[in-house]
């Protein structure tokens, strides 16, 4: 009888760390970056794209609220951007309706699901930048990183972790 509960809860802990991905895949045009969009806007408009990063920029326009993402590739069991990694450049979406820009704000890591629409030039501070543009049909917001995921304090590699 115990080893039986104790299976139980083993595969219940097993089936628990099994979470799947916030967005739906199918469809997805998983080959296709910002940066190629950037660079060959030709005939990537109408692909269906899942792609994330942090946000630098969050804007209410009259019917709808435009994020600016650093993008970063995504944890394929996740699907959170990988902050870890070398950026792949800048895109826009943009989302139907109002987002409270104090919640979608600046540093906040953030997943879509969004069709290509083209390109559109921008400025980033004096410099004029090519954005890769999509409009969201679905999105993630993560979580706010914890002070451990940030990094803050001093890590012995053994699980000891002093901070401040």
């Amino acid at each position: 009888m115990v080893v039986r509960v104790l299976y139980s809860i083993v595969l219940l802990l097993a089936l628990a760390g099994c979470a799947s991905a916030p967005l739906e895949t199918e469809g997805v045009d998983g080959g296709l970056t910002p940066r190629d969009v950037k660079d060959h806007p030709e005939g990537a408009a109408g692909r269906t794209v899942l792609w994330g990063g942090v946000i630098a920029d969050a804007r209410n326009l009259p019917e709808r609220t435009r994020l600016e993402i650093v993008a970063y590739p995504l944890s394929q069991r996740t699907q959170m951007p990988d902050t870890d990694a070398a950026s792949s450049g800048r895109f826009r979406v943009y989302v139907d309706g109002y987002l409270e820009t104090a919640v979608y704000g600046r540093g906040r890591r953030f997943t879509v699901r969004a069709d290509v629409q083209g390109t559109e030039t921008g400025r980033i501070d004096e410099a004029e930048y090519t954005f890769p543009v999509v409009q969201a049909e679905a999105f993630e917001l993560w979580p706010e990183r914890t002070r451990r995921e940030r990094g803050s304090g001093v890590n012995f590699g053994f699980g000891i972790i002093l901070s401040n």
